[in-house]
């Protein structure tokens, strides 16, 4: 038997290859396959950019043109903070596997109709702070975010987001854009946007023609001033209407009757002089700012229905300060459909 197990360990020893001192780095080459490779194996990564698995980072560079050799592989390049003036046709060449391209803070007034043809997965682009004076053309229909707020936008084209299907979240405010500078049908080709927002713009009525899928408009800072009937056309699905600091004075009878849905409501920082018709029909709606206005009296139905029982959600917050209403004439039935008394911010946030 003794035998046996000598001439087996032989066999194996024979077998065996030499013994090897493991070294740290080979442990983790071990557990992350490719985090580590021959320096003839790893990918160019462009001067002063920091690369990182299938990050390439080259913010604050100073750089004036997109690097060359940016890796195949890279998912997300970030180049943000830079002096870049133009986005040429080849400067993503290759850059099929890209998802997320940051561009914000540049000096991009020029993008070629050919710049994003490279990049069919890419998911998140975003422009803002830039110099464009329109929406680029050719845009990835793969694109899930597009945010370009801080340009020089005055003009959206009919069709100005065709085969963006996909895109669910749009930021376009601080833009000096005017609602004549909006074709009709701009918008369209938009079918699953739930988000956008067309802040600080030089907007003076609520857009026409924005996708009914939209559950968030953030309009706030604008020179709207008046809701007018059919201002929510379609808009059914809306959760969240955003119109603060802006310069309205009447919302029209019917106008929150296309918005069944709504939950929040902003119209504080405006010259509303009453509250808006409609609010006690809405079963959900739970916030209302209205501070900041020049409502001069609340009646008893403002907020809630005759039926009690009909409104789904109780309100979480209605403010009401900083208006001319003397607030101790205004009856405590009025707030019924309250949570609480916590939720009602009169004079003094009392």
């Amino acid at each position: 038997m003794l035998v046996i197990v000598s001439l087996a360990f032989l066999v194996a020893a024979s077998w065996a290859k030499p013994f090897h001192q493991t070294q740290f780095l080979e442990f983790m080459l071990e557990d992350e396959g490719s985090a580590f490779l021959p320096d003839d194996e790893m990918p160019m990564c462009p001067f002063g950019c920091q690369c990182h698995r299938q990050v390439v980072q080259c913010s604050d560079l100073g750089l004036s043109t997109v690097p060359e050799n940016i890796p195949k592989d890279t998912t997300l390049l970030d180049l943000q903070n830079n002096k870049i003036t133009e986005l040429k046709e080849n400067d993503f060449k290759n850059l099929r596997n890209l998802h997320a391209l940051i561009l914000v803070n540049n000096k991009i007034g020029t993008i070629h109709p050919k710049a994003f043809a490279p990049l069919v997965k890419l998911q998140r682009l975003y422009l803002s702070k830039n110099l464009l004076s329109e929406i680029p053309a050719n845009m990835p229909s793969s694109l899930h975010e597009l945010r370009i707020h801080e340009n020089e936008i005055t003009k959206v084209k009919k069709n100005a987001f065709e085969n963006l299907s996909q895109v669910y979240a749009l930021e376009m405010g601080s833009n000096p854009l005017k609602n004549s500078g909006i074709d009709g049908g701009a918008f369209h080709g938009l079918k699953k946007l739930s988000f956008i927002r067309l802040s600080d713009a030089a907007l003076t009525a609520i857009p026409k023609d924005l996708p009914s899928s939209l559950s968030e408009i953030h309009l706030n800072g604008n020179k709207i001033t008046r809701m007018k009937a059919n201002s929510l056309k379609g808009l059914h699905n809306l959760v969240r209407l955003g119109l603060s600091f802006n310069e309205i004075v009447t919302v029209d009878n019917g106008t929150l009757d296309d918005s069944p849905y709504l939950r929040e409501l902003h119209l504080d920082n405006n010259a509303l002089l009453k509250v808006p018709a409609g609010l006690a029909d809405l079963r959900y709606i739970q916030v209302v700012y209205l501070h900041n206005n020049h409502i001069s009296a609340v009646g008893v139905n403002d907020f809630c229905g005759f039926d009690y029982y009909a409104k789904k959600n109780l309100y979480s917050g209605i403010s009401l300060f900083n208006n001319p209403v003397p607030y101790w004439e205004i009856q405590p039935i009025t707030f019924r459909c309250a949570m609480n008394r916590a939720a009602i911010q009169l004079g003094n946030f009392k």
